[in-house]
């Protein structure tokens, strides 16, 4: 866990999900009541840099377009249970922090957008005027990326959970993200062509978080030198080997079963580190045994992750102190219970 972790970790917000609905249900009552007023709560980098700062907030209460209020409610439903989802498997603060970098990414975009488009069109802005012609591309970046990012980054962490797709089709989350992705690089490339350059940043920006936070789980370690250092070995023990005539040198043989052997060590080393989630009092990884579940405990101090067996069937971590099985405590009370000798001080003197 990072010092920053440790240091701000009290502040996150529990059940963001919940939150970000309830923003959406007061963005839904504002445009039954004055749809008009909608546009003065977008993310405009224009009217935020001539006052209106209140748009670097607001903007995040604007809901999903939907026409169909059930639609609506099976979407904040499902949103929140994926949304809910990610934060017991990642974590209070871990989610909070892929949250929050989704939307300082899309305000970034947004006033990166304001800089392109006074570089490369400024004749549309002067023609067009600049208060109107950003008020009509602001509505663009909205928190509906956003949503998206989270259900790709459902995908990412459950590739195998099951969902009813129509509520008939049971689809592996994993192919929906796939689709999704698709679709999206799809409407990427059509923005682009059209020249609607503002929906481009709008999709990066929002999306960006989603890259940060899973490009950065790459395992590193085929560039370290002494893995380069051993395939070369292997490979150089395996080409003498085959090109003896008579069969491999002994030393030649002994090089090579060294170097596998280093290999697979090396291997190994690789999975551990690339495990995602690993339980706190057995060690185990979802590399270990695909049907293990990990759940983070929220009554220990700091972000300690536990299997399915150990997380209720552990003591929490308090005062600086680390997590332990309840039966080593257990058996620790059980040890000064009889005392120096062995015996059960109670039974002294009867």
């Amino acid at each position: 866990m990072s010092w920053f972790e440790k240091k701000f970790s009290r502040y996150a917000i529990r059940n963001l999900s919940l939150v970000l609905i309830l923003c959406y249900a007061f963005g839904y009552l504002i445009q039954i009541i004055n749809p008009s007023f909608i546009l003065y709560l977008t993310l405009n980098p224009y009217a935020i840099l001539h006052g209106q700062i209140w748009r670097l907030f607001t903007w995040l209460i604007i809901p999903p377009e939907q026409t169909n209020l059930i639609f609506v409610l099976i979407m904040l439903l499902f949103y929140y249970s994926i949304g809910t989802s990610l934060e017991r498997a990642w974590g209070t603060w871990r989610y909070n922090v892929y949250m929050f970098a989704g939307f300082l990414c899309t305000i970034a975009g947004a006033f990166l957008m304001m800089g392109y488009a006074y570089l490369f069109h400024a004749g549309m802005i002067e023609r067009l005027g600049a208060a109107a012609f950003f008020a009509g591309v602001s509505p663009a970046f909205s928190t509906y990326y956003i949503n998206m990012s989270i259900f790709l980054a459902y995908a990412a962490t459950f590739p195998d959970a099951v969902v009813l797709l129509m509520f008939i089709l049971p689809v592996k989350v994993k192919w929906l993200g796939i689709v999704y992705a698709v679709l999206l690089g799809v409407d990427f490339v059509q923005a682009a062509a059209a020249g609607q350059f503002y929906l481009c940043f709008a999709m990066l920006a929002s999306l960006l978080n989603f890259l940060i936070f899973f490009l950065q789980k790459k395992n590193p370690a085929f560039l370290h030198p002494q893995e380069a250092r051993r395939k070369a070995r292997f490979r150089k023990a395996m080409s003498s080997g085959k090109g003896a005539a008579a069969g491999p040198a002994p030393e030649s043989a002994a090089a090579a079963k060294a170097a596998r052997s280093e290999q697979h060590a090396g291997e190994t080393m690789r999975r551990k580190m690339a495990a995602r989630h690993r339980c706190a009092i057995c060690g185990r990884t979802e590399l270990d045994d695909p049907t293990l579940e990990f759940r983070y405990c929220s009554k220990c101090d700091g972000t300690y992750e536990f299997c399915q067996d150990h997380l209720f069937t552990h003591v929490h971590a308090k005062g600086g102190m680390g997590p332990v099985p309840m039966t080593s405590v257990a058996d620790s009370r059980e040890d000064e219970k009889q005392g120096p000798s062995g015996q059960n001080p109670d039974n002294i003197g009867k």
